[in-house]
């Protein structure tokens, strides 16, 4: 498989290529061991879930990132050899980006500026770029980044505190920009030809509108890296281009979630304190059940970090009263705190099955954004502009607009 960045024919071809494999493999990644007591593919692969129910949660942990190097038996090895494959994109092409004006990257948090400094530095397009949109700007760091001399910046933001703050920002580095509160969802929108807009990990539907509306007024060019595919109103997903809209894939916002689910920048406490929720959770799953005599997974609200220090048999009664259940009979709250610990090791290996899948399904979801603007007559570059250790959000989208004939 190629490293290369993908555009022209080759945008088609990957997107097929993952289609079938999504489409073919899909009671592997679908089921939601979180949710799931026993799993579907468990019984076809007696072999590969003993193999994971038995392992650790720091085997777990170790292996979150890069599950296709796991030594795993079964079918494993076979599933991680094709999904790394067909996942495999290479770097988009460096653009001369010139220095940045001294003491810019004042009040951006250091990982938010190197993810900045990667995605400028990807930005090679044809035509010298007028007018800089920054879309879901927030206090506007990445369109100062990019501005230059000779150039115009407008930033939308939604905002009106983040707006206010980057308008004092760029007027104390003394650039011209105009920070607009927007909401991008809004109609009408005023976005025109020579806008270049920019967009750099805005979510869900807010990114789309941002494709659909660029299209619509015929932009020149554009750049966009994804985010939370899951922050949209539409489910099932309606996909954006023609070989989207023909997939047979009907996904909904959990399948959306997961290209999220992988996270390299969480802290040790933030990761403390993230498993002992879901070992709480998982613990409180399984007592439910039991209590209420019915055998599936009961969903619950996010609950404050303080819940955390509550007694686990107040922690379950409490959550019970907030779900309307009442009168259930307590429980050995040892034993089911303890069941929850071992589910949540149990469940973070499972997970590894449908890991494998994560990157794939996210590029699907990237390729459906880039064959839309393929179809409207752009020409489109889909590769990565950092790598996954500064973001697992590293995929990019650049697209020129085709000059008409004659």
């Amino acid at each position: 498989m190629t490293e290369l960045y993908l555009q022209g024919a080759e945008l088609k071809r990957r997107f097929r290529a993952l289609d079938a494999l999504l489409v073919r493999h899909q009671a592997l990644w679908r089921p939601r061991p979180f949710v799931e007591l026993k799993l579907p593919w468990e019984a076809e692969h007696p072999e590969l879930a003993a193999w994971l129910r038995a392992r650790s949660l720091e085997e777990a942990e170790s292996a979150h990132n890069q599950p296709e190097l796991l030594p795993a038996p079964g079918v494993f090895s076979v599933l991680a050899g094709e999904t790394a494959a067909l996942a495999q994109v290479g770097a988009l092409p460096s653009a001369t980006l010139p220095d940045a004006p001294p003491r810019l990257n004042v009040d951006v948090p250091g990982r938010k500026w190197q993810q900045i400094e990667a995605f400028a530095s990807h930005l090679g397009f044809r035509q010298p770029v007028a007018h800089w949109l920054d879309w879901c700007s927030g206090k506007g760091h990445l369109g100062r980044r990019l501005l230059q001399p000779g150039q115009q910046l407008t930033c939308f933001e939604h905002d009106p505190a983040l707006v206010a703050a980057g308008q004092q920002l760029s007027e104390h580095h003394k650039l011209q920009a105009v920070h607009c509160q927007q909401d991008v969802l809004a109609e009408p929108l005023p976005l025109a030809v020579f806008h270049t807009p920019v967009a750099l990990h805005a979510c869900g539907d807010l990114h789309v509108r941002l494709l659909k509306r660029a299209a619509a007024a015929r932009c020149a060019s554009l750049a966009v890296a994804p985010c939370c595919y899951n922050r949209t109103g539409t489910s099932p997903y309606a996909g954006l281009s023609e070989a989207g809209r023909a997939s047979t894939l009907l996904l909904n916002l959990d399948d959306l979630g997961l290209p999220l689910s992988e996270t390299v920048t969480a802290g040790a406490r933030v990761r403390l304190q993230r498993d002992r929720s879901m070992a709480r959770r998982l613990g409180f799953d399984l007592w439910q059940r039991q209590a209420r005599g019915v055998d599936e997974y009961l969903p619950t609200p996010s609950l404050p970090v303080a819940w955390l220090d509550k007694p686990f048999a107040d922690y379950c009664m409490e959550l019970a009263l907030m779900r309307g259940l009442e009168g259930l009979p307590a429980g050995d709250w040892a034993h089911f705190e303890q069941a929850g610990r071992q589910r949540l090791a149990e469940v973070r290996n499972l997970e590894l099955v449908r890991n494998l899948f994560r990157r794939p399904l996210e590029l699907w979801l990237v390729l459906d954004r880039a064959l839309y603007l393929q179809e409207r007559d752009y020409q489109v570059r889909v590769g990565t502009f950092c790598p996954a250790s500064l973001t697992p959000r590293n995929l990019m989208i650049v697209a020129e607009s085709v000059p008409a004939c004659g």
